[in-house]
This record gives C-alpha cells, sequence and structure tokens, in this order.
C-alpha cells in the first residue's frame, strides 16, 4: 500500500502524461496507467485499513486523484469513480455485510476497479429524476438484468458495475444492483466519442438477460430511499472539480515553459519578458488561487458532512468555470501553436471543458442555491 504523505510519484506522473496524447488520440483507456496504479496499490486506498486498504481520508483522496489528473485526467476520472463508489459500498448502511466484503476483498487482493451505471439514453442523468428503463425481473428461481447504461466510465476496464435499476412490477422499485461485468449477456458497444476525456473509455453497456444472485440485488425496499449514502454526493462535487482544476495547472505550466521558450524573431527575446503575458498569467492564477480556496474550504468541512448540499455544489461549479476560464486564456493568447494537437494545451483545452457535464450542472447548481436561500429564509 503506498505511503499516502509521499503523494503520487512525479514519475508516474511523467509517464502518464507521456501516454496522454496516444490514449487521446485512439479514444481508448490507459490500461498500463491502471496496471500502474493497481501494482502501487492505489486502487485500494479508499478501503479501510482494518480490511486491508489504505484507510484514505477525502483530503488524500483528493491529493491523489489531482496528482494523476496532471498526468492524464481521463485515468484520474476512473481513479476518482473507484474511490467515490468504494466508499459508498463501505459507507452504506443497506448493503449486506457479506457481499460488501466480498467487492473489498476483490479491490484489495486483484485491484478489481467498479464503477456506477446510472445514466440511460431515454432517461438521461437521473439527478433530475425519473424511473429507470433498466428492469431486474424475476423468472421463476431467477433475478435477470436487461438494459443499456451510457456514459459507462471505465468500461472494458471494470469488474464490478452497481447498476442502477427498477424491478419489473406494476409499481417499480428502484434500487442497485450489483453485476459482475464478466458475465453472460453483457457486451459494450464503442459509442464515446466526445471532444474531450476521450480515454475514459465511457462507452455503452448493455444487459440481456444477465442472471444475477438474488444477494446481488440492493436497495429496493422502497421507492422513495436513495439508493446512494449522503457522503458520496458530497465528496462527487469535491472530487471532482480537483480534477478539473489539475488540468488547468497543466495547462499553466505549458503556458510558463512556452512562453519562455518562445522567441519571435521580430522580439529578439523571449514572450515571457513582456507585460502583455505577465497580466495573462496573473489572470490565470488568481483563477487558480481562487480554486485552492475554494476546495480548501470544501474538504475542511466535506469529510464530516459540515458542508451544505447547495455549498458544495457552488464549489464544484465555481472551481470547474474558474479551470475552464484558466485554460480558454491559455489558448486565446498562444494563438495556432495553442491549437494544435502537437501541444497538450489543445488537448487541456478539450478535457477541461468536460467539467461542465458533471452532476451537477451549472443550472440545477443555481437554482437550488436560490432555492435554500428562501426556504431558509421561511424556515427562520
Amino acid at each position: 500500500m503506498p505511503d499516502i504523505a509521499s503523494d503520487v510519484p512525479d514519475e508516474l506522473v511523467r509517464r502518464f502524461a507521456s501516454r496522454a496524447a496516444d490514449s487521446d488520440r485512439k479514444g481508448e483507456i490507459g490500461f498500463e496507467n491502471i496496471e500502474d496504479l493497481r501494482k502501487g496499490g492505489y486502487l485500494a486506498l479508499a478501503v479501510p485499513r482494518q480490511q486491508g486498504g489504505g484507510g484514505a481520508s477525502l483530503r488524500e483522496i483528493a491529493t491523489v486523484v489531482g496528482k494523476v489528473a496532471e498526468g492524464d485526467p481521463s485515468t484520474a476520472l476512473i481513479l476518482a469513480m473507484q474511490y467515490l463508489q468504494t466508499v459508498a459500498i463501505v459507507r452504506s448502511e443497506r448493503w449486506p455485510g457479506t457481499v460488501r466484503d466480498e467487492v473489498i476483498e476483490t479491490i484489495v487482493r486483484s485491484g478489481a476497479l467498479l464503477n456506477a451505471l446510472r445514466v440511460e439514453p431515454e432517461l438521461g442523468t437521473p439527478a433530475r429524476g425519473g424511473i429507470p428503463a433498466t428492469r431486474i425481473s424475476r423468472d421463476k428461481n431467477r433475478y435477470l438484468l436487461s438494459g443499456r447504461k451510457i456514459f459507462s466510465t471505465g468500461s472494458s476496464a471494470l469488474h464490478w458495475g452497481v447498476v442502477w435499476a427498477a424491478t419489473a412490477e406494476e409499481t417499480p422499485r428502484i434500487g442497485q444492483v450489483l453485476v459482475p461485468l464478466a458475465s453472460p449477456g453483457i457486451r459494450i458497444e464503442k459509442s464515446w466519442h466526445h471532444l474531450g476525456m476521450r480515454a475514459t473509455g465511457s462507452d455503452t453497456i448493455i444487459f440481456e438477460d444477465v442472471e444475477v444472485p438474488e444477494r446481488y440485488l440492493i436497495n429496493f425496499e422502497s421507492n422513495h430511499v436513495n439508493p446512494e449514502t449522503p457522503a458520496l454526493a458530497t465528496w462527487h462535487m469535491v472530487i471532482v472539480p480537483v480534477l478539473y482544476d489539475a488540468i488547468a495547472r497543466s495547462a499553466r505550466n505549458w503556458l510558463i515553459d512556452f512562453l519562455e521558450s518562445r522567441v519571435p524573431t521580430a522580439l529578439g527575446r523571449p514572450l515571457s519578458t513582456l507585460p502583455r503575458f505577465h497580466a495573462v498569467l496573473g489572470e490565470i492564477d488568481g483563477l487558480l488561487l481562487t480554486n485552492r480556496a475554494l476546495l480548501e474550504f470544501a474538504l475542511a468541512r466535506a469529510e464530516n458532512l459540515m458542508i451544505s448540499p447547495s455549498e458544495a455544489a457552488q464549489v464544484k461549479r465555481l472551481t470547474t468555470e474558474n479551470a475552464i476560464t484558466a485554460v480558454a486564456r491559455a489558448v486565446e493568447v498562444t494563438g495556432n501553436p495553442g491549437l494544435s494537437q502537437d501541444n497538450p494545451l489543445e488537448r487541456h483545452y478539450r478535457n477541461v471543458l468536460c467539467g461542465r457535464i458533471h452532476t451537477p450542472q451549472a443550472d440545477a447548481v443555481l437554482e437550488g442555491a436560490g432555492r435554500a436561500v428562501f426556504e431558509n429564509q421561511r424556515g427562520n
């Protein structure tokens, strides 16, 4: 198990960065990166120490995800989902202990990857409500799962899927189905053709009468019970902006190197000597300083759920938008080099734009924040 205090080694980050362009170009998961993380014990960091894991805190998890994202943010997103889902299972009071232990044991023993599979073509993001079309039905003594999940980050690298599904009953109950993704009846459809974060393998996973043991049906007691722990939503709204902030910091570092090395003939000295570029870098650093303060606020309060959902959502929105603005400014002042696929800044720009699509989206954050103000006002 790695020493959290020593963080992710710079050499490993450089190795990830050296592979990032190729993975992005091919639109394929960086399996070499995943294997490096597995060998280093990083995939089990969120597992409690008494169960053989790293027992990492939210702050430690954020540190690791941010450092990996400096090298390859797509790999970092797969890793972030690993940590978030591990925490959700460990902290849930509704998961049967034997099933929880089974999943945890595979993570510790072999670095098994897992992720929640929730989004569907018709439903969109479950955060906006609705009943999933993916169904779990009973056929005599067998339970069969059918449906499709899109935007399944990690897809072909995953061992477990925590599938959001509904029962095939007149009044459907909603819950989670734990699915070993090597089971018969499962196939992956290549469907992730996005602008950025191309190496996340967020493809479509299709389930066709997949037989699932009854013990893997979790949290189907009620239609009205959120099957996920409160910690998951809060931690998600902290970890995701850490990742996109790291992309912006990588873009900043590239910009500094570019301005130092670029010596136009007419100028006769580096671009880094011009006040115009000093001002741009000052603007970028101001945005990233704001992010640092926001994330510190969130990290200090989120682990014990001392941050309100509205505050956590605002941190996610503001940090992500600041990161996007920072990278956009770097692209703007570098001209053609900033948009060339020969340079990583172009990839950083495409990747950072994806921060907006993660739940919660900006409109929902702002609406929720405003509503909370009036609810608190009436409560007083």
